[in-house]
């Protein structure tokens, strides 16, 4: 009899469990901040390609419970704006898959993203502080699209584009949950394509799936709950704790 293509390596689990916990706090709370660990994490019991591959259903469910979550928050210019560039990271990420150290790609998105943070820690916005030129928000939307693609570590540069802006926090967790949404379902064909969907990953990724709900439901309270001077503190906090962890996965490890 065959057994049933399921990871059964307690380290995996010990892992796997908080990060799938965290991804679906952070995308219905807190715009993929600290979601963006979530593969990372995974990774320090898997390779990130197979990491991503499990997390794709987790993903799925998780948008579409924000989305639900959400729907009358959306700021549909904002959206109409992100949605085409972070397609075409994704294709840029397709096309360039085979090619790409993953632990490379990881490390430059870190040290980006650290950047941004030490940018705006240095140089506070003000009240009445202009917001992002558009064509940065291109160059980082496309990113987000592309490392996203590569190992779900869009969270950092959008949100860099984005939370800016100070939208309201329903109006910012949103946004970003419409904008993966459509990122994360351009990926499963060219997923497939590579081969990353095998029925070994596929059977884990439906042992945590119960764990999105739960995630899902922890992020909406507290998104829904949470002052907006709060909210963005913690969003920066993710991104912080982020960047650190992909520079050390891409230049340290």
């Amino acid at each position: 009899m065959t057994s049933f293509p399921l990871i059964t390596d307690p380290w995996f689990y010990a892992v796997a469990v908080p990060a799938v916990l965290l991804m679906g706090i952070s995308k219905s709370g807190f715009g993929s901040g600290f979601g963006s660990l979530a593969v990372p994490l995974m990774a320090l019991a898997v390779t990130v390609p197979q990491a991503a591959a499990i997390m794709m259903p987790i993903l799925f469910v998780m948008d579409v419970l924000g989305l639900a979550a959400f729907r009358r928050h959306f700021d549909w210019k904002l959206i109409r704006f992100l949605v085409p560039l972070g397609l075409v990271g994704t294709v840029i990420g397709t096309l360039s898959f085979r090619y790409l150290e993953p632990r490379l790609v990881a490390g430059i998105v870190g040290v980006f993203t650290l950047l941004f943070l030490a940018q705006r820690l240095l140089f506070p916005p003000g009240p009445n502080s202009p917001h992002p030129p558009r064509w940065l928000g291109a160059v980082l939307t496309v990113t987000s699209g592309f490392t996203s693609f590569v190992s779900h570590a869009g969270g950092p540069p959008v949100s860099a584009y984005v939370a800016p802006m100070r939208l309201p926090p329903l109006v910012f967790t949103a946004t970003m949950a419409a904008f993966f949404f459509v990122v994360n379902l351009s990926k499963w064909i060219p997923y497939g394509w590579l081969g990353l969907l095998d029925g070994r990953n596929m059977a884990t990724s439906f042992a945590l799936l119960p764990l999105a709900p739960v995630g899902v439901y922890i992020g909406v309270k507290l998104a829904r709950r949470i002052h907006p001077d709060l909210f963005y503190k913690l969003i920066y906090l993710g991104m912080l704790l982020t960047g650190c962890k992909l520079v050390w996965d891409g230049f340290v490890r």
